[in-house]
């Protein structure tokens, strides 16, 4: 195999129009005998060049690489993104990384991308680039939903940020998502019924208004629905904001396990309640109503008896 089709970009979110763009580098290196190649990021750029403007991530590294795996794209490279790094203006950019480290013969971009000290390498910037240097350069037009909205990280962390979960899955393509590792908590969901998987998350991932959710659970141990506490704890006086999901169904452990929380849909707000249990008889009206919802929206959840050690 030789030579690559490329593209560039921070990616976060891997969202339908990110997968639009992987799909024609992958159409075009299949058709060319050539390697399909994504050169992004990490950390994001914003957070080297103006950390007062770096958004919160849609995507942790491990959430987003997790995304690509499944884009059937051949390789990626992951470059540290420093001051260094933001000093190449585009044809520096091009003559020390695209052509020597990626064997560039193709390069396709999003239809808003640019790269480059400043972003000066729009499209009329690299296609004179590739002219010179002997490869082409085409875009990828935008991706949009059906009112004309193109799909775009902005556009889904505004709806993110705003608990419009909705429309962030539909620019996703999939239901918004948290990946976390289980940590001990204090065991107060198990006195009061509800036993809760207490999620550790980045600083950097962008979370929706906190309340309790209805979400779907992936585990080592197979796939759950639940209900989830997103934020603090009024009724025990503890201020941390913390996620903590509750699996229907399921009694294992697990403890340092990876697990991925999928937001379905708000239940209701955090709110503080006079006694222990007049909240554990909200949990049983939110359980009630997240499995009513869960069982129409996602019919084909299965809950095993017993975690795998």
């Amino acid at each position: 195999m030789t030579g690559s089709v490329v593209t560039v970009g921070t990616f976060d979110g891997v969202h339908r129009g990110h997968h639009a763009v992987l799909a024609e580098i992958h159409r075009r290196a299949v058709s060319s005998g050539r390697r399909s190649m994504l050169v992004t990021f990490e950390p994001h750029p914003l957070e080297v060049v103006n950390p007062d403007a770096a958004p919160a991530l849609l995507t942790t590294t491990t959430e987003r690489l997790a995304a690509l795996a499944t884009s059937g794209i051949d390789r990626v490279m992951t470059l540290r993104f420093d001051r260094a790094m933001a000093a190449l203006d585009p044809a520096d950019f091009v003559d020390q990384v695209l052509l020597p480290r990626c064997d560039l013969r193709e390069l396709v971009i999003g239809h808003d991308h640019g790269f480059g000290r400043g972003r000066q390498g729009d499209v009329a910037t690299l296609q004179a680039l590739g002219a010179s240097r002997g490869f082409p350069v085409d875009v990828v037009a935008p991706v949009r939903l059906p009112d004309g909205l193109p799909v775009s990280s902005t556009a889904i962390r505004r709806a993110v940020t705003g608990g419009d979960l909705g429309a962030a899955a539909r620019m996703l393509g999939r239901l918004y998502t948290v990946e976390g590792v289980v940590q001990r908590g204090e065991r107060r969901g198990r006195e009061l019924g509800f036993p809760t998987c207490n999620l550790a998350i980045e600083a950097r991932k962008l979370l929706p208004p906190d309340g309790v959710y209805a979400v779907v659970v992936e585990t080592p141990a197979g796939r759950f629905g639940g209900m989830m506490n997103q934020g603090h704890r009024p009724t025990f006086d503890d201020g941390r904001r913390l996620l903590e999901a509750h699996l229907f169904g399921f009694e294992g452990v697990l403890y340092d396990r990876s697990i991925s929380v999928q937001w379905v849909a708000l239940l209701r707000d955090i709110r503080r309640f006079d006694s222990v249990a007049s909240l554990r008889q909200q949990l049983e009206v939110d359980s009630h109503r997240a499995r009513t919802m869960l069982a129409v929206a996602h019919p084909d959840l299965e809950a095993p008896l017993r975690a795998s050690e």
